[in-house]
């Protein structure tokens, strides 16, 4: 059985004087021939773990395996290889060399794998009959839909018969019509042998999903009313990359806003005193933490949800905080 296993992933990178991290301490188990489904909104680390599965970039912790593959640790040779016909990926513009017909789009991996030409033509056409273009076998990019486009894309992804198949929002420029015919050959593709992970916001496909990763998960919130909050000097409210659910205003003491730097230092972005807020963008947007939150000294903040605060500043005025 050649389960997925992911443990433990962090994957982080600096940006500008700042360490943004799109995934702390991430796991995942998905079985052999399972179809995974990555949900989240935009900037939660989606395409982030599939280029980490897919050996395109190198996590600062964790481990991704895949069968009897450790992914995480390979180099020269055996990463060419596992790049080559251990991962398939479909991307969400397609990426479909335009000067090439559909057939010769489907050849390249299978060239660059050392194929015969004649041996990876016959493949190609094969492919591309599976996902529904013998009619269309000669057309360039250009000449197809976009549904059609991404019906290549897959069939290239097939081209070396990958264990694992990944791809990127790969109904993103589809019309409800091609999104059909698409789905029906995802669902497929996922089956003994292999397993799918898709990274989408197209809620049509969850039925057919056999696991489904929140990568924000839509987390409840704990009271409809006020939240208040008694902090310790130092005690952190919430860290960088956490969730957002609510927004707090500072009643008394002192709230840091800080960032972690690559060196491993801190830069405090802002101090938030009494009647000031923090803590909007990521309650509004459902996104991570873009800052840490923590006292000074002995403070006291109070967390309202987004409906609570919106009503709480159509009475008043405050200065505000991102994170």
């Amino acid at each position: 059985m050649a389960d997925l296993v992911v443990e433990g992933l962090t994957v982080e990178y600096p940006a500008g004087d700042y360490v943004v991290r799109p995934l702390d301490d991430f796991h995942l188990h998905a079985p052999d021939g399972s179809l995974v489904l990555l949900l989240g909104p935009s900037g939660c680390g989606k395409t982030t773990l599939l280029s980490a599965m897919g050996a395109m970039l190198t996590p600062a912790r964790g481990s991704i395996r895949h069968g009897n593959t450790e992914v995480t640790t390979l180099k020269g040779d055996a990463l060419t290889q596992y790049r080559r016909h251990g991962v398939g990926i479909v991307f969400q513009a397609f990426n479909l060399v335009p000067s090439l017909d559909a057939t010769e789009n489907v050849m390249v991996p299978m060239r660059s794998a050392g194929v015969a030409r004649a041996d990876a033509r016959r493949k190609a056409t094969d492919l591309l009959g599976q996902v529904g273009l013998a009619e269309r076998t000669h057309h360039r990019p250009g000449d197809m839909s976009g549904g059609q486009q991404q019906r290549v894309a897959i069939a290239r992804a097939l081209a070396n018969d990958p264990p694992l198949l990944l791809a990127d929002e790969p109904t993103a420029h589809l019309d409800f019509v091609q999104v059909d015919g698409v789905l029906r050959i995802i669902r497929g593709l996922a089956r003994p042998g292999r397993v799918v992970v898709v990274s989408t916001h197209d809620d049509r496909m969850l039925p057919l999903a056999d696991l489904v990763v929140e990568l924000v998960p839509h987390k409840a919130t704990e009271s409809t009313g006020p939240k208040r909050v008694e902090l310790a000097p130092g005690e952190v409210l919430f860290e960088m990359g956490d969730l957002g659910d609510r927004i707090y205003e500072v009643d008394s003491g002192l709230v840091e806003i800080f960032r972690a730097r690559p060196d491993g230092s801190e830069e405090i972005l802002d101090r938030v005193g009494p009647g000031r807020y923090f803590g909007e963008l990521g309650a509004t947007f459902r996104l991570p933490r873009a800052a840490g939150a923590r006292a000074e000294g002995p403070t006291v903040v109070t967390g309202y949800t987004l409906q609570d605060f919106r009503r709480r500043r159509q009475a008043g005025t405050g200065d505000e905080h991102d994170g």
